[in-house]
Formats: C-alpha cells, sequence, structure tokens
C-alpha cells in the first residue's frame, strides 16, 4: 500500500503558481517595442493619476505642459519600482537562503526574483526611453532601504513587499488600459501587472501564514514595521523635484500637490482592497493608523 503523501498549503500554493509562471511569463525585451517612437500626444501616466490633476495648476498648464509632467511623474513612479524590486530580491533570497530547495516553496520564490530582475530592467529601460532623469527614492530613504534590506523578515517583510507591490499594481492597473497613455508606460504596467498578481497572491499567503498566533507584543511590532514602509513607498512614488523638471513653479506645484483632494481620494478609493487585508490579518491598528492616514490610504 503506497502511503499517502500529505502536501501543505504553502506547498499547494508554490506548486500553482509555478505552474502558473510556466504557463504565462514575459520577457520584457521581446514584449516591449523599445524602438517604437514617443508620441508627442501621449502621457506618461493616466492624467487622472497625476498629483496636480484637479488643481487650479493642472487647469491653467497647455496640453503639452500636462504631458511633459506625466512623462515625469511616470519615470519617478518606475524609479520607485525599480528600487524596491531589488530590495524584494535581496529579501526573498535571505529568506530561502536556509529552505529545502526542493521545496516548491523556495522554486517558486527564485522563480519570483527571476520575474524581478527582469522587472527591474524593464523598470529602467522604460526611463531611459521616455529620456528621463533616474529619479528614485530620496537619497536619506535609499540608504534606509539599505538597512530595511538587512534587518526586516518574516511577516513583515513580506506584508512591506506585498503592500509596495500593490501600491504600484493599483496604478498600473489603470495606466495599461488608457490609450490615452504612452504605449512603452501601457506595455511595462501591463507586464507588471500580470506578473505581480502571482507575487502578491504569495507574499498575501505567507503573511497570513507567519502571523496566525502571534503575541501582542509582536503583533505592534508587525504593524508598526508594514505601516512604516508603505509610508516611505508613498511619500517616494513621486519625486518633487519633478515638476521643476518639467518647467513649472516647483514652490506652487508642490503647494497645490500638497493639498490636492482628488490624488487623496484616488489613493484612497484605489488602496482600499490593500488596506481591507491589511486590517483582515490585524496589521492595521495603533500608531500605524496615524502613518496610514498621512499617505491617503485610510
Amino acid at each position: 500500500m503506497t502511503a499517502s503523501i500529505v502536501v501543505s498549503d504553502r506547498e499547494e500554493t508554490a506548486q500553482r503558481l509555478l505552474a502558473s509562471s510556466a504557463r504565462k511569463s514575459y520577457d520584457p525585451m521581446v514584449e516591449v517595442d523599445w524602438e517604437a517612437p514617443i508620441p508627442d500626444d501621449k502621457f506618461g501616466l493616466t492624467p487622472e493619476w497625476s498629483t496636480l490633476y484637479g488643481t487650479a495648476l493642472w487647469d491653467e498648464m497647455t496640453d503639452a505642459q500636462k504631458i511633459e509632467l506625466t512623462k515625469h511623474e511616470a519615470a519617478s513612479v518606475s524609479s520607485v519600482g525599480l528600487w524596491f524590486e531589488i530590495l524584494l530580491m535581496q529579501m526573498l533570497l535571505r529568506d530561502v537562503y536556509g529552505r529545502d530547495k526542493h521545496s516548491r516553496h523556495v522554486q517558486f520564490a527564485l522563480t519570483e526574483v527571476a520575474d524581478e530582475c527582469r522587472h527591474s530592467v524593464m523598470f529602467a529601460r522604460a526611463g531611459e526611453r521616455l529620456d528621463m532623469p533616474s529619479y528614485g527614492p530620496h537619497p536619506v530613504i535609499h540608504k534606509l532601504g539599505r538597512i530595511w534590506g538587512g534587518f526586516f523578515k518574516g511577516a513583515n517583510a513580506y506584508a512591506s513587499v506585498m503592500a509596495a507591490e500593490e501600491i504600484l499594481d493599483m496604478m498600473q492597473r489603470d495606466f495599461m488600459k488608457d490609450e490615452r497613455v504612452q504605449p512603452v508606460t501601457r506595455t511595462v504596467s501591463k507586464i507588471h501587472v500580470l506578473e505581480e498578481a502571482r507575487h502578491i497572491r504569495f507574499a498575501r499567503e505567507e503573511v497570513g501564514r507567519r502571523i496566525e498566533g502571534a503575541s501582542w507584543a509582536r503583533l505592534q511590532l508587525e504593524r508598526l514595521n508594514t505601516a512604516v514602509v508603505v509610508f516611505f513607498v508613498m511619500k517616494s512614488m513621486i519625486r518633487k523635484d519633478v515638476y521643476a523638471n518639467a518647467g513649472l513653479d516647483p514652490e506652487r506645484a508642490i503647494a497645490e500637490a500638497k493639498r490636492n483632494q482628488h490624488y487623496k481620494d484616488t489613493v484612497r478609493t484605489s488602496g482600499s482592497k490593500l488596506m481591507q487585508f491589511l486590517d483582515s490579518v490585524g496589521l492595521v491598528g495603533g500608531p500605524s493608523k496615524r502613518l496610514y492616514k498621512k499617505v491617503h490610504l485610510l
């Protein structure tokens, strides 16, 4: 009689995600037409996602100025995506370093690292193709990322990564469907959204497993760690120098963006799915709520 093999939920999830990766993965160097011209009449990202959309300054801007600003904003978003993909790869490799390499869980984690490596090159190429500066997060946040990369682990690492990926995902789902947007932005967004769906599923289930049964003290720490990462990612998404680089009065643009209620409402509405999940696993509460409110997710 053959002994039955008990497969854990973790292994079942990883097996399904590996099968999905085998069926549908993309090579951005092939899928994106990097030699296609950049149309003069297409936005860098969905205009309703611009930090100035809905402000008096936006209404005063010419179409050319709006297009130029959104191209800089798209490059800023891509650069932050690239930065966090690199942190994500470090976290995954550290997490699986001592695990059984025959397990499907480790094999999918390595598959995800391969995906993220391609995504990082894709984001870099997209900013280059739009002829934009290499933005990235503020230097201080970049240095803090080095500390995070070597310190965070367990549920807070997966929760932070999942949250950052979902923040990009909520924007790019609009970008990829919007025919007003540059073709390169649309294709890059589509590839990222389709492949990140697997990564988000992997991280969500891992967060649930690792947070289950956490003590009160550990839960407070996990909440705060996750909220701090989300706070810095949201604050880094659009660098303030995009306004001067787009030819706008930076002081006025920064002031209007800061009080832009349309942008705040867009973030809050689009981020509701993420916040519902974090709340469902106990990662919203206490001081973390104040941080989420500061970046308009609550």
